[in-house]
């Protein structure tokens, strides 16, 4: 950014007007939801075939994750120019991971054993059907911890990014960084700074692509009352309330967790980050929202090279909402069947989810998959009975989508202010409504706001705020030009004066 003169200051110092609230995405997706609510209710067919729009929504967001993570990762990575760091970082996030998913298993157990929400069903095993969850989850099997990991390491890049295989992605994107941080980032700055022209365009093609979140959210939501209606929640009442309250208690903790560790008060976060967390309401996906989670994240004080490393990852090992769903689900199901699980039946079920629940986001019926192989490892009730939760399952995407992007987000902070890498004074500035960095503004559609921002700031006699969270300045990214060589004359010394461009 240019150091303004005289006039353009001058203009900057008139007032802003506020933005109208039909234009502000929080309200354009509330309404959508409601709308979407009121569809599926009163006109459930209709609601039914509007499950295009929601899909749609979806398919765009997926359309730049892929190359997203893998330029944020790298520009983040070299930026830090430490490769020990970023493996701390890596070490880090899934110590943090391992213990919330731990804690959310044992919690989700202490709930089910509480409150008891299949008590006195009593189905009769004859009656139920193994090819309603054949349907769900298409044969598929939980991978093993071998199988697992090597399904990390992509056989392909071009495939890995084709499929949209987001820990292959990520794997590679560490390599790649990592080797620009050995070579040098002076001599790898022309791969750099074409990263940084491309990525900004990928950061443009998503502000568009908000623009349409609200159909995609009404959409989402009058195909799930529609499809599942209201009425299911009489059914599963007791199982939905002990989910539920679960994570309510959950997200309190989480509180305590942000504020102890990183001194992030998450109320007003979940202020600054409305408009995702209830586009991933009304989509019931936490997909939809990780470019503009990560933006926000990085906004908020976060280096881009860990929250980068952390979300992602987060998005398949730290999934806190689904871990309370599946341990309170277990306990449901072998309550229904009449059976009360001792305490050693209870510990071994825990270490088979902990197992399970790991690497399955985005995978077709993940949920059931996971306690398929916790019935059949235990044997205590048939594996159909997991078609149970068949009606109740999607009426418990909401609580899963919101905790297990918060919880992702909380350690992002944990992780960022462990490594060093979390400026909470900037994460102050956020809370407040400012633009920190220069890619947000891109990605989030606030470029005007930005420049008026920044022409204060200067005159201000401050630091102009730099491209991104623990990056340059935009002034110190260089740039290079591309010429012909020229065929100059030999120097005395045996030298050409002849060369490319800066």
């Amino acid at each position: 950014m240019k150091i303004p003169d005289s006039a353009a200051l001058k203009a900057s110092s008139a007032p802003q007007k506020k933005k109208p609230l039909y234009r502000s995405l929080f309200f354009q997706i509330l309404i959508a939801v409601v709308a979407g609510v009121l569809i599926g209710h009163f006109w459930p067919d209709l609601g039914s075939q509007l499950r295009p729009l929601g899909d749609g929504f979806i398919q765009l967001i997926k359309m730049i994750i892929a190359p997203l993570i893998f330029l944020v990762i790298v520009t983040g990575i070299s930026a830090v120019g430490d490769v020990k760091a970023v493996g701390r970082v890596g070490v880090k996030a899934l110590l943090y991971f391992t213990a919330a998913t731990l804690f959310a298993l044992v919690f989700g157990l202490i709930v089910g054993n509480i409150v008891q929400p299949g008590a006195g069903l009593n189905i009769d095993p004859n009656t139920l059907s193994q090819e309603a969850l054949t349907a769900k989850t298409g044969n598929a099997v939980p991978k093993d911890a071998a199988a697992f990991i090597l399904d990390v390491i992509p056989t392909s890049v071009i495939g890995a990014f084709a499929s949209n295989s987001l820990l292959q992605v990520l794997f590679f994107s560490v390599f790649f960084g990592a080797a620009i941080v050995v070579i040098g980032r002076e001599r790898c700055m022309p791969v750099v700074s074409l990263m940084e022209t491309v990525l900004e365009l990928i950061f443009k093609i998503m502000s568009w692509i908000m623009k349409v979140a609200p159909i995609g959210a009404f959409g989402a939501m009058a195909f799930i009352i529609g499809q599942y209606g209201l009425d299911t929640l009489s059914t599963y009442a007791l199982l939905i309330a002990a989910c539920y309250g679960a994570a309510i208690v959950f997200i309190g903790l989480l509180f305590l967790v942000a504020w102890g560790f990183a001194r992030v008060p998450l109320w007003h976060f979940l202020k600054y980050t409305r408009e995702e967390f209830l586009l991933a309401l009304g989509t019931a996906s936490t997909e939809a929202v990780m470019p503009r989670i990560m933006t926000k994240l990085t906004n908020a004080g976060c280096s881009r090279a860990t929250t980068g490393l952390v979300v992602p990852t987060g998005y398949s090992f730290n999934l806190d909402g689904a871990a309370i769903y599946l341990s309170i689900s277990l306990l449901f199901l072998a309550q229904a069947f009449g059976h009360n699980l001792d305490l050693g039946q209870q510990l071994a079920a825990l270490g088979v989810l902990l197992l399970t629940s790991k690497g399955m986001a985005g995978v077709p019926g993940s949920s059931f998959l996971a306690l398929s192989a916790t019935a059949a490892a235990l044997g205590i009730f048939p594996v159909a009975g997991v078609a149970l939760l068949l009606g109740a399952d999607r009426l418990m995407d909401s609580m899963r989508v919101v905790v297990n992007l918060l919880g992702n987000c909380v350690a992002t902070f944990v992780v960022s202010k462990w490594e060093g890498q979390f400026d909470r004074s900037v994460m102050v500035r956020a809370f407040k409504g400012e633009i920190t960095n220069h890619d947000s503004a891109i990605m989030l559609g606030v470029e005007e706001e930005f420049e008026d921002q920044e022409l204060e700031r200067i005159s201000g006699g401050q630091e102009p705020s730099p491209k991104f969270r623990g990056g340059p300045n935009p002034e110190e990214i260089r740039e290079f030009h591309m010429r012909r060589p020229t065929h100059a004359a030999a120097a005395p010394d045996g030298s050409s004066d002849a060369g490319g461009g800066k």
